[in-house]
């Protein structure tokens, strides 16, 4: 592990009413120094949202272009789920979209940013391409209640997450936004 890495462990309660998931699953998530938390708890959500047999973290860390943040790989080849979170570059899209069936992005930035940021750019099925944002109030929230050992449980129902810490509540949405 690098310098300045930081490693947070989860216990995470998962119940996704929208897909029937109800898991519980023991992850622990490397936190480069110059990753952010907001960056780092939107990797977990996107995780926890898309949990699904061979979804997994990248095994490089983030700072390998070539290899999504979040993956799931298909039996017959090449990529079923591809995951970047943030606001990634239309080359990094494009390539996603080329080489994986779905391309969801998780961000915590603003996603008309990125919309503007996309038009007019060369994208492999762009109208394809799902985006999500988490409102930055709900990610403050629980980077203040993030400690290195995390028992949390997720609930979605439909926009709706709701992040139960011990007595505490945290809510929010997950909104949906259209990149054309």
């Amino acid at each position: 592990m690098s310098q300045g890495t930081t490693v947070y462990r989860f216990q995470l309660e998962i119940s996704d009413v929208d897909r029937g998931v109800y898991e519980t699953v023991d992850l622990r998530l490397a936190k480069h120094a110059s990753e952010s938390n907001a960056f780092l708890l939107s990797r977990l959500i996107a995780y926890a949202l898309n949990l699904s047999d061979g979804l997994a973290f990248s095994p490089k860390g983030l700072g390998d272009p070539d290899i999504p943040c979040i993956s799931s790989e298909d039996p017959r080849g090449g990529k079923n789920l591809w995951i970047e979170i943030g606001n990634p570059s239309a080359a990094r899209l494009h390539k996603a979209s080329k080489a994986a069936r779905k391309v969801r992005v998780y961000t915590y930035k603003s996603p008309e940013a990125l919309v503007r940021e996309l038009q007019g750019e060369k994208i492999h099925h762009l109208d394809q391409i799902e985006l999500y944002y988490f409102k930055s109030e709900f990610l403050e929230e629980l980077e203040g209640a993030l400690d290195r050992d995390n028992s949390w449980t997720l609930l979605r129902d439909q926009e709706s997450l709701a992040v139960h810490i011990g007595d505490h509540i945290i809510q929010g949405e997950l909104l949906s936004f259209p990149l054309l």
